[in-house]
C-alpha cells in the first residue's frame, strides 16, 4: 500500500471547521483584511477534535485595524501589532485546510472567498477543499428560522450554549456544537413526525421556504457574516432552551452510519427518513 496516498485518502475523509475574524469596511471599495485563523479537524464518523490551530494576523497596513473594540474580547490594533503576518503562517493554514471537506457558518460566501484573497496576495495557490458543508445553507433548508434569524449567535442562544464570543476558535466549537443541536432535532422530529412535526409546524401563520419569495442572494457577502434576511420563515419554538444536552450524545452513533459522506450533512439530509 502506497503509504502518502493512505495519508491523503484519510485526510480527505477529515472535516476541518474554521472561522475568520477580519477587519470591517467603512466605506465602499474597501476590503477585509483576516485578523484571525480558527479551526479545528474532526473525525468524520466520531466527531473527535483531533486538531486545532489559531492565530492572530497583522495585516500590512495596521491602520485599517480600529484602535478600540466594540467587543469586549473583540481584536485591537495592539493585539495584532506583533502578531505574524499571513505569509508567515500561511504553510500551517495551507496545510490544516488543503485536501479536508471544510466546513463552517457561512464560509462559501464570506470565508471561502477572504482565503482566496490572502494566498493570492502572497502569490501562492490557495488551499482547495474536497467539499464543503456551509451550516448556513443547510440549516436554512434543514432547521428552518425556529430560532428566529440564522446568525450564529442566535442559534447558540436558542439551545442554551451560551454567548458568541466573535474569536476564530471559539467559534468553530460552537459551530459544531449548534450542529450537533439541530441534528439531534431533526432526528426526534423524523422519529415521531406525523406527531411532533404537526404539532410544532400546523399553524397557518407559518410561513416556509416554498411560501417565501424564492430569493435567494449568491453573491459574495458585503458585511462581516451576516447571514441574508431577504426570506425567511418563522416557527414555533420546540423545546425549551438548554433542553436538549443529553439527548445529544445518542445521536452520535448514527453519525457512523454516513459511510463515505460528511455525516452531519449526511444525517441533515436523510432525518426525516432515518426511521422510517
Amino acid at each position: 500500500m502506497d503509504v502518502s496516498n493512505s495519508c491523503n485518502e484519510q485526510q480527505a475523509l477529515e472535516i476541518v471547521f474554521f472561522d475568520l475574524e477580519t477587519t470591517v469596511p467603512k466605506r465602499g471599495g474597501e476590503r477585509f483584511w483576516v485578523l484571525e485563523f480558527g479551526a479545528i479537524v474532526v473525525t468524520p464518523h466520531k466527531l473527535t477534535e483531533i486538531e486545532s490551530y489559531t492565530t492572530l494576523i497583522r495585516p500590512k497596513d495596521l491602520s485599517v485595524v480600529s484602535v478600540k473594540s466594540s467587543r469586549s474580547d473583540g481584536i485591537t490594533r495592539k493585539a495584532v501589532e506583533n502578531a505574524p503576518s499571513f505569509e508567515d503562517v500561511a504553510d500551517r493554514i495551507f496545510s490544516i485546510l488543503n485536501g479536508r471537506v471544510w466546513a463552517g457558518h457561512n464560509i462559501q460566501r464570506f470565508d471561502c472567498v477572504r482565503i482566496k484573497e490572502a494566498f493570492n496576495d502572497i502569490n501562492r495557490s490557495a488551499p482547495v477543499p474536497v467539499g464543503i458543508i456551509d451550516s448556513l445553507g443547510v440549516l436554512t433548508e434543514k432547521f428552518g428560522r425556529r430560532a428566529g434569524n440564522m446568525k450564529m449567535a442566535t442559534l447558540a442562544s436558542y439551545f442554551g450554549l451560551g454567548q458568541q464570543k466573535h474569536r476564530s476558535l471559539d467559534d468553530v466549537r460552537m459551530n459544531l456544537e449548534v450542529l450537533k443541536h439541530c441534528a439531534t432535532v431533526l432526528f426526534l422530529e423524523s422519529s415521531l413526525p406525523n406527531t411532533l412535526h404537526s404539532k410544532w409546524y400546523g399553524s397557518s401563520s407559518v410561513m416556509t421556504r416554498s411560501r417565501s419569495d424564492g430569493k435567494s442572494p449568491c453573491k459574495e457577502e458585503t458585511s462581516r457574516k451576516s447571514p441574508p434576511t431577504s426570506y425567511g420563515y418563522q416557527r414555533t419554538v420546540p423545546y425549551a432552551r438548554g433542553s436538549l444536552g443529553k439527548v445529544t450524545e445518542r445521536v452520535k452513533g448514527l453519525l457512523c452510519k454516513a459511510q463515505g459522506q460528511p455525516p452531519l450533512q449526511h444525517l441533515l439530509k436523510h432525518s426525516h427518513s432515518l426511521l422510517r
